[in-house]
């Protein structure tokens, strides 16, 4: 079963990439569907500004290793998704890294899925999804966003280096063409969620589609308006 939702996904590894390279002139057009001056953000900068202050004063060798377990648990949680039955994870004793072992051949979004998804954000978001179905709204929910948003930020871009085993395993030139659109675009559903939940995510993601067309439509009006 794993094998060939394996080289299902396999075949989309370059057409998504080039979509999120297409998507991204859309995706910087989009910031207008944010109001950034809202109590809620006002909170989720607040949650934010509490994650630079602990980086900078919290010990750095456990930053580094929840870093990792975070890192370990997105291959793991991608795995398990894909139909891989995951064998081992581990840390290792220094701040060296750690590993997963999964069952099979694997697919790229196992690879490369720790370097922009937001896996403790995305479980949060569920959290506060059946939250606000059984209890009021509280700001603190929105603060603890924040500030797990910072967290996956600074996972994101520590772990993004030309020492990185992981990246030639997709190569560099996909992950040059995918990892910008792609965390820029998560990092979009991230506001929009706290915005107006699931739902902004969807409107968000109508938005950055509907953008891109009207980018496309522009540019070849564009051609036609040179060639006459």
């Amino acid at each position: 079963m794993n094998v060939l939702i394996d080289r299902f996904i396999n075949l989309f590894k370059w057409p998504v990439a080039v979509y999120m390279v297409i998507l991204l002139p859309g995706i910087f057009s989009s910031v207008d569907f944010f109001n950034f001056k809202t109590s809620r953000f006002l909170f989720f900068g607040g949650g934010l500004a509490v994650f630079a202050f602990s980086k900078t004063v919290g010990d750095a060798a456990l930053r580094v290793h929840l870093q990792t377990l975070i890192h370990e648990l997105t291959h793991s949680f991608w795995a398990l998704l894909t139909f891989h039955k995951v064998k081992q994870i581990k840390l290792n004793d220094d701040i060296s890294g750690g590993g997963m072992v999964f069952q099979g051949e694997g697919n790229w979004l196992i690879v490369i899925a720790p370097y922009f998804f937001p896996l403790v954000c995305f479980f949060y978001m569920i959290f506060m999804w059946l939250w606000l179905k059984f209890w009021p709204y509280h700001f603190i929910l929105t603060a603890v966003f924040g500030y797990l948003v910072g967290l996956h930020l600074d996972t994101v871009c520590s772990q993004i280096h030309e020492k990185q085993t992981d990246l030639p395993k997709v190569s560099y030139p996909f992950c040059w063409a995918f990892l910008p659109g792609a965390n820029l675009l998560v990092i979009g559903s991230l506001f929009a969620y706290n915005s107006l939940g699931w739902h902004g995510i969807k409107m968000y993601f109508l938005l950055v589609n509907q953008l891109t067309i009207q980018n496309f439509v522009n540019l070849f009006q564009a051609m036609i308006n040179l060639l006459q």
